[in-house]
């Protein structure tokens, strides 16, 4: 009953993103506290240190102006593994930025075939974006609208997976309301497109660790927090 409850809040929440509303956060925070710990906040990264995460390579991310900034080289992955969640952070691209948010990985040394990927990519201002394109759940879905904001400015995204379900709210829009269960051959999304998962999405693990890509571009996140569902 108290997930039923928290997935409720957190549909509530996504709602009122979409809706444009200013106090999202605060609202949010008071429903938390009104119905308990089910729906705490995990701080995974606020700006003062990698204690939660885990780097590829030492030194390849630093902190710059309270933000996770990718300095030098590797992947940066969080120690615990996270199922059903909500998490809410905000991420900067450079100018033809290339990163992503892993998500549900279970080999961070196979992240493509045993992960997903939300693209974040630096596509602002494009008509019509395609699965590679900033908000993308990567070569499986396409956002419905290009809500990225120019390079150098900050982006709020959300993203919810909730057994087979993937929601993403990026900049109060809602871009991204997927079913695995609908990707049930390896290789092929339900269009007919070819994707290059070797295995089918509904059969990927339910439970992983989250990660930042390195792509070789300059890229930021910042207050980076998670609820498990």
């Amino acid at each position: 009953m108290k997930k039923v409850i928290a997935v409720m809040v957190i549909l509530l929440f996504a709602l009122i993103c979409v809706i444009g509303c200013g106090k999202t956060e605060q609202k949010l925070d008071t429903e938390s506290q009104a119905i308990g710990t089910e729906v705490e906040w995990i701080t995974l990264f606020d700006g003062a240190g990698f204690d939660a995460w885990e780097m590829t390579r030492p030194g390849g991310w630093i902190i710059q102006d309270s933000a996770m900034y990718l300095a030098g080289k590797g992947y940066i992955w969080t120690k615990e593994t996270f199922g059903d969640f909500v998490l809410d952070l905000d991420f900067k691209v450079s100018p033809k930025c290339n990163s992503g948010i892993f998500f549900r990985t279970a080999n961070t040394k196979d992240e493509v075939q045993t992960g997903f990927e939300m693209q974040v990519f630096d596509s602002f201002g494009k008509d019509q974006p395609d699965k590679h394109d900033c908000g993308a759940v990567y070569d499986a879905l396409a956002p419905s609208v290009n809500a990225v904001k120019p390079a150098g400015e900050w982006n709020h995204v959300t993203i919810t997976c909730d057994s087979s379900f993937i929601n993403i709210v990026l900049n109060d829009s809602l871009i991204i309301d997927m079913d695995l269960d609908m990707w049930t051959i390896a290789n092929q999304n339900p269009d007919g497109t070819k994707n290059k998962f070797n295995t089918a999405l509904k059969d990927f693990a339910h439970e992983g660790y989250i990660g930042f890509q390195d792509h070789g571009s300059p890229v930021w996140y910042r207050n980076v927090r998670i609820i498990r569902l």
